[in-house]
């Protein structure tokens, strides 16, 4: 029984570095259940553009994975030709997409210094909270009603290191 065409490939992936910064592109087919190929350029793991194509017309087509193949191999060069041609030389990442530190909240204040109105500011430095004053902080009414897989009753001042060591030391005396 021939198989049948679910997808023409997983995907493309490159790096190139273009005057002085790595660029990642990445290209997908979505299958056929959303016939769609999704080119994406990253910078610093930020999305900087995407290009989205529909293949819907070839579905029917007796050599549809070859087809789409071909699309998908063009539509990555496309976008490594613009990379390299200076298209995204002027683009800033902060200004491409915000990250964020883990735990840190974006700058709720609307048309904050250097950003769009509403868009968050470019993340300054992250102050860690220690943890014994997270433990005196009282949590939220989402977080006391919502059950929680994280084990709170096992918090410990051990570093992980010493957890591990304890570790390996209880599986050697057994």
């Amino acid at each position: 029984m021939a198989r049948t065409f679910d997808r023409a490939v997983s995907g493309f992936n490159h790096n190139i570095t273009h005057k002085q910064r790595v660029f990642h592109v990445q290209t997908e087919d979505s299958g056929v259940s959303n016939p769609t190929i999704v080119t994406l350029l990253y910078v610093g793991g930020n999305i900087l553009a995407q290009k989205k194509t529909s293949y819907a017309e070839l579905l029917d087509a007796p050599n549809v994975a070859e087809q789409v193949r071909q699309r998908m191999e063009e539509q990555h060069k496309e976008m490594l030709r613009s990379v390299v041609a200076g298209k995204y030389d002027g683009t800033d990442n902060a200004q491409a997409a915000r990250a964020y530190q883990p735990g840190q909240l974006a700058d709720a204040s609307p048309g904050a210094k250097g950003a769009p109105s509403g868009a968050p500011s470019v993340p300054g430095p992250v102050v860690p909270i220690p943890l014994l004053e997270l433990a005196t902080l009282e949590p939220t009414a989402a977080e006391s009603v919502a059950d929680t897989l994280f084990g709170e009753d096992r918090l410990s001042e051990k570093s992980l290191d010493e957890v591990i060591l304890g570790y390996l030391s209880s599986e050697k005396d057994s």
